[in-house]
């Protein structure tokens, strides 16, 4: 599997201590996290709730207070890739903190608030790390997090078929997805992965008077709702002949002869975990 170098996230400089999350705290830096308590230092509701807003700072950061002398265990701190710096209030409220970004390097490090902030290529080298088993092997709630913010799919095939031309895995890479191979015996499992773009959500009001619609919505745009459901589609009339139907690399699992003694006359598992 060929790794990419993980691109560390540019420096966010709108973003205020204030305005930052759990989430969005993902996307800055050491240097951002000086900035921003260094321009605090003089508002008073963040002097009264240091501890809030550190909280929010250490589920992304490593933060430990330096009470001895700073210059003389700096060092020492930077050779575990922290970043030094001091905070002052004021006289009677200073802070000397080592910070380093919490690295992501196994699948338990995964979480909702981190997991879209890392790319496909990232992710793939977190599970190459941790995998043994393929993607079975994770558990259901580490699936439940990767799946918030990547589309995943897979494919177990024997290895002489699946880097096929035309196959699946050439077209799923052509398409952007990342992909990890688990070597079981004679087959492997691909693993691919995709970046899941952000769905908006859409805020309606309704009238509190139940015979009068509202057609006020968040920002003013008019949304039209589709009653797909009540529909009739014609092509529900029609009956599909089953010599018509063309067994690809994508349905040939629901047509696997389970009684053939042949590995290659197998046809492969295909599991699709994407959300349509």
């Amino acid at each position: 599997m060929a790794r990419t170098k993980q691109q560390q996230p540019e420096s966010n400089p709108s973003l205020s201590i204030k305005a930052v999350t759990k989430s969005s705290v993902w996307d800055i830096q050491e240097n951002d996290v000086f900035r921003m308590w260094e321009a605090a230092s003089k508002d008073a509701e963040v002097k009264e709730n240091v501890n809030h807003y550190l909280d929010i700072f250490k589920s992304a950061f490593l933060i430990e207070e330096i009470k001895e002398d700073v210059m003389l265990v700096k060092k020492s701190y930077e050779k575990r890739g922290y970043k030094v710096t001091q905070i002052k209030f004021d006289e009677n409220m200073k802070f000397a903190w080592a910070i380093k970004k919490r690295p992501i390097m196994r699948v338990t490090d995964l979480t909702y608030e981190n997991i879209r902030h890392i790319s496909a290529a990232k992710l793939i080298e977190v599970l190459d790390r941790n995998f043994g088993g393929g993607w079975d092997s994770l558990s259901q709630s580490i699936q439940d997090i990767i799946l918030s913010g990547f589309d995943i799919s897979t494919t177990t095939l024997p290895k002489d078929r699946l880097h096929k031309k035309g196959g699946m895995y050439e077209k799923k890479v052509q398409d952007g997805f990342e992909v990890l191979e688990v070597e079981k015996g004679g087959w492997v499992e691909a693993i691919f992965a995709k970046v899941k773009p952000e769905q908006e959500r859409i805020r309606m009001k309704f009238s509190d008077r139940p015979d009068e619609e509202s057609d006020e919505i968040e920002d003013d745009e008019e949304y039209e709702v589709e009653d797909d459901y009540s529909s009739h589609d014609e092509e529900d009339d029609e009956v599909s002949d089953p010599d018509d139907d063309e067994i690809t690399e994508d349905n040939y699992s629901t047509m696997m002869d389970l009684g053939s003694e042949d590995p290659e006359d197998e046809a492969a598992n295909l599991i699709d975990f994407s959300e349509e």
